[in-house]
């Protein structure tokens, strides 16, 4: 019986999405982008899941598309589903991680190249293993870049570094990624699946609505005005002031206790 590609997993509050093609580095043929995409979306929406976590099985994260069914479809003439997968897979993929109303982690297990360091950009987060490393290999194969990283890349590194990234490939390891951004922290790999549960159940028993706010607040920030930026925090804060989470915050605080969030 052949495993699926994608394993989705829902428990106290955290939703953790599973590349499993391990024998293929996690390389994304087009069962593995649809059961992505659909694993995603769901998670989008699911009211349970107040965190997501995104990881790989095996020695990679994700290496991005599948090279061996690339190469049959470009052989075989077959444009179409060789053409329409940024826009039928890739992108709603990409979008969904960075627009869900709760935060996202990237747990960078090993090599995240191509379109998989992409996916991993699109994280609010990335807690990788001291033994992997990003790689953003388009331009070894002759493409452009894809799923949000010509976004997400110069917005972590800057336009200088995204570009030497872009047009010079080679691995980054896990220490220099830290360094320049591209990861928040960085553990021993045998503590990774701990380290990244951690941070995840601390954010699923947060202020969810509060989460998506800020979320949606920096990222309207990086498109529009100081002016607009300001009015777009104003409506936020007006939605979190509303919520059930503010008033047992406030609560908390006058009867000097902890807080209990209930993400609404």
């Amino acid at each position: 019986m052949t495993a699926d590609p994608v394993l989705l997993d829902v428990s106290d509050g955290v939703a953790t999405i599973t590349l499993n093609r391990p024998d293929a580095m996690n390389s994304l043929d087009i069962a593995t982008k649809v059961a992505l995409r659909d694993a995603v979306h769901a998670v989008a929406e699911d009211k349970a899941a107040r965190c997501v976590v995104l990881t790989g099985t095996g020695r990679a994260f994700c290496v991005g598309q599948d090279l061996k069914e690339h190469i049959t479809l470009l052989q075989s003439g077959s444009s179409d589903e060789l053409f329409t997968t940024v826009e039928e897979h890739y992108n709603p993929i990409v979008t969904a991680l960075v627009s869900m109303e709760k935060p996202v982690i990237a747990a960078v297990n090993g090599i995240a190249a191509g379109a998989g360091a992409s996916l991993a950009l699109a994280c609010d987060l990335r807690i990788m293993a001291d033994t992997a490393g990003f790689n953003f290999a388009f331009a070894g194969v002759a493409l452009s870049c894809d799923t949000g990283s010509s976004w997400t890349l110069p917005r972590l590194v800057g336009r200088e570094k995204a570009l030497e990234l872009l047009y010079l490939p080679s691995t980054v390891d896990a220490e220099e990624s830290q360094r320049i951004g591209l990861a928040s922290r960085v553990v021993p790999a045998a503590e990774l699946t701990a380290a990244a549960a951690e941070l995840a159940g601390r954010l699923a028993s947060g202020p969810t609505v509060a989460y998506a706010s800020i979320r949606s607040s920096v990222a309207f920030s990086a498109e529009h005005s100081f002016t607009d930026s300001l009015a777009h925090e104003g409506a936020m804060m007006t939605r979190t002031g509303a919520t059930r989470d503010h008033a047992a915050a406030v609560e908390a605080f006058v009867a000097k206790q902890k807080p209990v969030f209930e993400g609404r």
